[in-house]
């Protein structure tokens, strides 16, 4: 039987979603859960690459048992069959029979991101990981540059500047469908929902619209950065602590068929 199945994580002590030698990654964490469970290798495709530090709250995957003779639980069971094998910090809380043709990644519709940002004050060490923590106020003649200048990564662009140098993705054309930041005291979030993401692109967005808030460049600089695909015209690339892949929606007729939304 193959799988699908919805999971969260703190990132905070991952090196990332993708497995890797010698090193702690969720996918590396799942493989071993799986395998404990099943009685055999399974195979545990995931719909993004979440980066070293970076959470989940609603993460998409599969995972196929690769043995004729593995261990058969009902979908349903999952979640609860598989909590002893996983870390604290990984939970899997969904989970339903796949489609054979369903893939989590090449099939979304969209993602959505969330990054979380906290102004001023001392740092808080509950928070330590999961928010950005600058130590500047944040006025709101800053916060309205940061909305106002949010409304120009709409649309659909080449998002090369916004994209992490070490990248070798040839397709670097993205449609951002909204991206809104909104404000309860001194902590902003920033909303982005998109048919894709380019690596680090979320965090160089969010660094961006942290230099216009705080007078660093000018929202001019944004349409500019996306005409010459130059890294170097972008903002600086925010750090992990504060990202979330927030949500995950699918093409008809998988997201009705599996999720019944």
């Amino acid at each position: 039987m193959k799988y699908v199945a919805l999971i969260r994580y703190v990132g905070t002590d991952f090196f990332g979603f993708q497995v890797q030698k010698e090193r702690r990654t969720v996918q590396g964490e799942l493989d071993k859960a799986c395998r404990a469970l099943f009685g055999c290798p399974c195979r545990v495709t995931g719909c993004s690459r979440t980066d070293s530090g970076v959470h989940a709250e609603r993460f998409c995957l599969t995972i196929e048992p690769e043995a004729a003779d593995a261990r058969r639980i009902p979908p349903s069971a999952l979640p609860a069959a598989l909590l002893p094998f996983l870390p604290p910090d990984l939970s899997l809380f969904f989970a339903a029979a796949a489609p054979e043709n369903f893939h989590p990644r090449h099939d979304a519709r969209w993602k959505e991101y969330r990054y979380r940002i906290r102004f001023g004050g001392l740092p808080d060490p509950f928070l330590r990981g999961r928010v950005w923590q600058v130590p500047y106020l944040l006025r709101e003649e800053s916060f309205r540059r940061m909305q106002e200048a949010a409304s120009l990564f709409l649309g659909r662009h080449d998002f090369s500047a916004f994209m992490c140098t070490a990248s070798s993705v040839e397709d670097t054309v993205r449609e951002i469908f909204f991206l809104t930041l909104f404000r309860t005291g001194q902590e902003v979030t920033l909303a982005v929902r998109g048919d894709g993401f380019l690596y680090n692109m979320v965090r160089i967005v969010t660094g961006t619209l942290y230099e216009i808030g705080h007078g660093a460049r000018e929202p001019e600089s944004i349409p500019e950065a996306l005409r010459s695909g130059r890294r170097q015209d972008a903002g600086m690339t925010a750090p992990p602590d504060g990202l979330y892949l927030h949500d995950i929606e699918y093409c008809a007729p998988f997201q009705k068929q599996i999720f019944g939304d």
